[in-house]
C-alpha cells in the first residue's frame, strides 16, 4: 500500500481544522468528507468480512448488539495494511495536529478497535468509552471512526449520535456514509453512539473501522479515574419525570465522585 497520511493534504486539513475541533461542541471533535482516497477505501469494502464470515466477537446485551474483530489474524490483508497506516508516525503527526494532544500512541493490538459491523436490529447505545488501555496501562485520548457504507438512507438509522455532558440533548447527527471520518477527544463526559435499533435490509451492515490513540497520563484538569464504558440513559430512556430527575442527579453524583477518586488514586504511570 502506498502511503497515504504523508500527503500534504493532511497537514492542510489539521492546519485548517485545528481550531474548529478544539471549539466544537458538544466536545472537541471533527467531521472530514473523502478521508481517504476513494480506491483505497474501496478495497477495504470489497474485502470487508460478512458476519458469516469470521468468529466475530458478538456483542449482544441491553445497551449494545454489534459484532467487533480486533484479531490482526482474521482481518482482510488490504484492510490490515491501511489499519498498520493509521498506527505509523504519519498519520499520529496528522493527528497531533489535529487535536494538539501531542505524543500520542497507537495501539497495534486494536483493543476495542479494528473492524466492527452493525446487523439489523443492532445498535450501540449511547456512552462514554473506557479511557485506560489495561495492557499498556495508558489514557485513552482520541478516537477515529471511518465508515464504509455506500447509498446508506437516513430511514435505516445508524446514525452516529453525539450528545452534551449532561445527557440532555443531542447535539449532532452523522450518518454512517462512506468514507466519512469522524474524529473525537476521549473524555468522561463525550457522549456518543448510535442507540436506535437498525432498519436496513437483510444482507446490508453498518460497516466501520475504528482506531483509538492514547498518552502517557492525562491533563490533570480532566480528573478522570479509569473506568470501562459508561453507558448512559437518554431523556426518552426515562420514561418519567422522576426518572429524567434520577438519570440527572445519577450524573452529577457519577462526576463528583470521579472527581474526588481521581486525587486518592494511585500513580497509574509507574
Amino acid at each position: 500500500m502506498r502511503p497515504i497520511f504523508a500527503d500534504p493534504r493532511y497537514a492542510e486539513l489539521a492546519l485548517s481544522l485545528g481550531k474548529s475541533y478544539a471549539e466544537a461542541e458538544p466536545f472537541p471533535h471533527v467531521v472530514i468528507e473523502d478521508f481517504l482516497p476513494g480506491d483505497v477505501l474501496e478495497q477495504v469494502l470489497l474485502e470487508f468480512p460478512r458476519p458469516d464470515q469470521l468468529d466475530w466477537h458478538k456483542f449482544d446485551a441491553k445497551h449494545e448488539k454489534k459484532l467487533a474483530t480486533e484479531d490482526a489474524t482474521q482481518i482482510p490483508p488490504f484492510a490490515r495494511e491501511l489499519l498498520q497506516e493509521f498506527n505509523a508516525q504519519a498519520c499520529l503527526r496528522f493527528l497531533e495536529k489535529l487535536t494538539g494532544i501531542e505524543n500520542l500512541i497507537p495501539d497495534p493490538h486494536f483493543e476495542g478497535g479494528g473492524l466492527h459491523q452493525i446487523v439489523p436490529g443492532g445498535f450501540l447505545g449511547v456512552h462514554a468509552d473506557f479511557n485506560y488501555h489495561p495492557t499498556y496501562k495508558l489514557d485513552r485520548r482520541i478516537n477515529l471512526l471511518l465508515y464504509i457504507n455506500k447509498g446508506w438512507k437516513d430511514e435505516w438509522n445508524g446514525h452516529l449520535e453525539l450528545w452534551d455532558r449532561t445527557m440532555s440533548r443531542c447535539v449532532k447527527k452523522l450518518a454512517p456514509v462512506f468514507n466519512r471520518c469522524v474524529i473525537f477527544s476521549t473524555t468522561d463526559d463525550a457522549y456518543h453512539g448510535h442507540p436506535e435499533k437498525l432498519l436496513c435490509p437483510e444482507g446490508t451492515t453498518r460497516k466501520s473501522l475504528a482506531l483509538y490513540y492514547y498518552t502517557r497520563g492525562r491533563p490533570g484538569d480532566e480528573g478522570f479515574v479509569t473506568h470501562s464504558t459508561l453507558f448512559r440513559r437518554r431523556p426518552k430512556d426515562a420514561r418519567t419525570f422522576l426518572g429524567r430527575a434520577i438519570n440527572g442527579f445519577r450524573y452529577f453524583v457519577a462526576r463528583v465522585f470521579r472527581k474526588l477518586a481521581y486525587w486518592t488514586e494511585p500513580d497509574r504511570t509507574a
